[in-house]
């Protein structure tokens, strides 16, 4: 697959509320750290002209959808500084999304707020971007809050936006039951969840119960799969393989089109520092699976 030239525009766009983004974005969960695992203790601090080199190349590519938090960091660097160095001041066009809910002390140790920590977190992620406003909030659910409330959080961020330090809501790593309760507090934009090829049908039938509702769609770990925070994981089976060399294509390029696919309302946002990589991700979004070729790859 010849990947000169081609734009976020390729895969098309959706609407975040009032706002329109190339449904190719990029995340930045990697650019604080060179290697290793993300948030690793001893991560080793990424080059700093590389990582601003990335950022506005990805913009030149036509990315204006940029996924972050300010508890993305490593020793030296940190991705919300690093977007702000590199992209600021900010094309009208540009949207940032962020999110709270997790945070971190300088130590790197993590902690989940409480709603009365939401705004701090919120003019945390402000200051850092430098913006007076932020365009998408997510409030993230820990994995053992799957069948807690997300009410009071959610109400609490409800709040901000009212106040107008947010502009539009999402919820992530979240259910069908968290969206529902959100929705019935305030407007939900997005959901941002893990899920890729080898997802369960129920992962499956909550991205189709999104689309049916107009709301995007923000898969994460879609090319690390399994590896999650580790990076891409290995095994990706016989029938994976197989077809990313039929398109000319890499496994993590195959995994990118294959969740561009599942519906016009799901979004990518693959994160890199290697401007390589950068260009192979955006060119993803220009390969089209017939139907029998995603069918094969749901049933994984």
């Amino acid at each position: 697959m010849t990947t000169d030239m081609i734009t976020a525009d390729a895969a098309g766009t959706w609407k975040l509320g009032d706002l329109t983004v190339n449904r190719m974005g990029f995340g930045a969960m990697r650019l604080p750290q060179s290697s290793g695992a993300a948030f690793a203790a001893d991560a080793a601090a990424s080059d700093r002209g590389r990582a601003i080199g990335v950022l506005r190349r990805a913009v030149e590519l036509g990315v204006n959808h940029i996924d972050t938090a300010s508890f993305y960091f490593s020793p030296l660097r940190s991705a919300n500084e690093l977007i702000n160095s590199a992209l600021a001041p900010y094309a009208d066009e540009l949207v940032i999304t962020t999110k709270v809910g997790p945070g971190r002390h300088p130590s790197g140790d993590f902690y989940w707020a409480e709603p009365g920590r939401l705004r701090g977190q919120v003019e945390e992620n402000l200051r850092q971007l430098g913006r007076d406003h932020l365009d998408v909030v997510n409030l993230r659910l820990p994995s053992t809050a799957a069948d807690a409330s997300l009410a009071e959080h959610f109400g609490a961020l409800s709040e901000l936006r009212t106040a107008g330090l947010i502009r539009h809501l999402g919820i992530s790593n979240v259910t069908a039951h968290h969206l529902a309760e959100a929705q019935a507090i305030a407007p939900v934009v997005c959901v941002q969840n893990p899920y890729g090829i080898g997802s369960s049908a129920e992962e499956h039938a909550f991205v189709d119960a999104c689309g049916e509702q107009g709301v995007a769609f923000v898969p994460f770990f879609a090319i690390a799969g399994a590896g999650k925070e580790s990076g891409a994981a290995g095994g990706d089976g016989e029938r994976v393989e197989p077809l990313a060399e039929v398109h000319g294509v890499s496994v993590a390029q195959l995994r990118l089109a294959w969740t561009l696919n599942r519906g016009p309302h799901v979004l990518a946002i693959p994160g890199t520092g290697n401007p390589d990589h950068l260009v192979e991700n955006i060119a993803a979004g220009a390969l089209r699976l017939g139907a029998e070729e995603i069918a094969l790859l749901n049933s994984l």
